[in-house]
């Protein structure tokens, strides 16, 4: 039977697992000495302050999060008091560390060790992102049931419009003919927006395979670069040993294909332009499926961000709502089908936005085998 290590060395193995404890949480954990110096630290938090526990050693707190900020005042009532306290949704972005980073706190004292204080952030971005993504996906059921009733009372009175315009033009005088020429093409535009608006409304199973996303996103990137982001300048930072999504290829390609020409507009002529593809394998985010009990694992990860001027703030909650747009020829679909082709492959979209630095975010589940796609 082994023995179990006593003495100094028991003290020696009791650190190691602490710290490996520490190391091992997905949340930024912090040590602040009496002089609000950062003494201890755990690989989650030198990723969220980007940098090492030997050059964070070096700083003070304040250093770290913006002017004023609540976090510094919480330290000082948990000296105070002698006891924990929490603050919900408190912005610490900096320019450091890429602008807002909207995170839940917790300080709590070591009473061993005086006006010591440890603090742990637990970042608000994935609870938020699961949040919308409900909003996102009653939003698309919304369009389904607008589409279909569109395709119903508006085309055949709409053919009905356009046959007698085509009559009249017949027997019309030159003047009268520019009107009824501007009735049918109006006609047909109006057909053409309902018949994108169909797509909603298809509830047909998708027919999925395994996926190479690497494939699909270069197909879109020549597609691109061959037409409306000839301009552009593209960078991919892709993951080799990603597996493959279960997917409908097509839908993909239209997916970041109406991403990618968004990026190339926002980015308009300037002479910097650049989108950046990625691909990268996150464990930890799951999803429940809707009307089951079901957590599903959404491990892939697809981003296509542009440093383009953002997207507006006041636009941000509702930017994959049907008949939201800037754009001033735009009808609003694009990124609403995007989030609904999304959602049927079980996935979530989320936007990061800020200036120069827009990502959309793509989480999708990975192919498991036969048995895993077809139940």
């Amino acid at each position: 039977m082994k023995s179990q290590p006593t003495g100094r060395l028991a003290q020696a193995a009791g650190t190691v697992m602490s710290d490996a404890a520490m190391n091992a949480l997905p949340h930024p954990v912090v040590t602040v000495n009496a002089d609000d110096r950062i003494v201890d630290a755990n690989v989650a938090a030198e990723g969220f302050f980007e940098g090492s526990l030997a050059v964070l050693a070096r700083h003070r707190l304040h250093e770290f999060v913006p002017f004023g900020s609540p976090l510094l005042s919480l330290i000082e009532q948990v000296r105070g008091r002698g006891a924990a306290v929490n603050e919900y949704r408190v912005d610490l972005g900096t320019p450091r560390n890429g602008g807002e980073r909207i995170v839940d706190i917790h300080v709590a004292p070591l009473s061993e060790y005086p006006g010591h204080v440890v603090v742990m952030l637990q970042e608000r971005t994935i609870a938020d992102k699961m949040d919308r993504q409900l909003t996102h996906r009653g939003a698309a059921r919304s369009v389904t049931a607008l589409a279909s009733m569109l395709a119903h009372e508006i085309k055949n009175p709409l053919s009905g419009i356009r046959g007698a315009a085509q009559l009249l033009e017949l027997n019309a005088s030159d003047d009268d003919r520019s009107l009824t020429r501007l009735i049918t093409d109006e006609a047909d535009r109006i057909v053409k927006l309902v018949d994108r608006m169909e797509v909603f409304s298809d509830e047909r199973p998708i027919e999925r395979e395994p996926v190479n996303i690497h494939a699909v996103l270069e197909h879109v990137r020549t597609l691109a670069s061959s037409g409306f982001a000839r301009h552009v300048r593209f960078v991919e930072e892709y993951d080799p040993s990603l597996p493959p999504v279960l997917a409908n290829r097509d839908q993909l390609v239209q997916v970041f294909l109406n991403l990618v020409k968004n990026a190339a507009e926002a980015i308009g002529d300037t002479s910097d332009g650049e989108i950046l593809l990625t691909t990268a394998f996150r464990p930890g985010v799951r999803l429940t499926v809707p009307g089951t009990t079901t957590r599903v694992s959404l491990p892939l990860e697809f981003c296509v961000r542009d440093n383009g001027p953002g997207v507006p703030e006041d636009l941000m909650p509702h930017l994959f709502d049907p008949f939201v747009t800037t754009k001033p020829t735009g009808t609003g679909l694009g990124l609403a089908l995007v989030a609904k082709i999304v959602g049927d492959h079980g996935g979530i979209i989320e936007c990061d936005s800020q200036p120069r630095r827009t990502t959309f975010r793509v989480l999708m589940p990975m192919y498991r085998g036969l048995a895993a796609a077809e139940s």
